[in-house]
């Protein structure tokens, strides 16, 4: 089984710094969706792993979210796409919970639910140091795309050994398939 895990803001659709907090504010960054289906026909499960504390800082709630994720689902779908679960984490940075990224417990469940002994090799795309970090602890692929905050990631350095910078995730994509 391929498996290919997914950060959502600022890698699937456009980020906001107030928070993506109901459905009208999802929107997806041009090509993103078409990558998806390129690698669902390519038999790469695609997981998102997200950290939504905008629930825990309450921003908005659980309806809201499953909103959020019925809208990019119903997207992805229009364009021949499917993302089969997503992952998120609610807490915020307070909670010290081990599933917020760049803490490896979120990874550490799918890894779990797909019967994986580990993530090696496993491609994680994100526009965050802390989408990369947790994949390298556990030894996957880590993937910057400098869409979302991924220019301001690359600018500032620190990025684990490794790491492929690429412009979106359509350009992942076209090199994994």
């Amino acid at each position: 089984m391929n498996l290919i895990i997914l950060d959502r803001d600022g890698v699937i659709n456009y980020d906001s710094d107030q928070f993506i907090k109901k459905p009208e504010e999802w929107k997806p960054i041009p090509g993103s969706l078409e990558a998806i289906a390129r690698l669902n026909q390519a038999d790469y499960r695609v997981v998102v792993a997200t950290n939504q504390s905008g629930i825990g800082r309450g921003l908005f709630d659980m309806s809201m979210l499953n909103a959020i994720h019925n809208k990019m689902h119903k997207a992805c779908a229009l364009v021949g796409a499917r993302i089969d679960a997503v992952f998120f984490c609610p807490h915020t940075n307070d909670n010290g919970c081990d599933c917020r990224k760049p803490k490896s417990g979120m990874l550490e469940e799918i890894a779990a639910r797909y019967n994986l002994n580990d993530l090696d090799g496993v491609p994680v795309v994100g526009d965050s140091l802390r989408d990369l970090q947790p994949a390298v602890v556990l030894g996957a692929r880590p993937y910057l795309v400098l869409t979302g905050k991924g220019m301001k990631t690359q600018a500032e350095g620190g990025l684990p050994d490794g790491t492929i910078i690429l412009p979106d995730l359509a350009a992942v994509v076209a090199e994994l398939v």
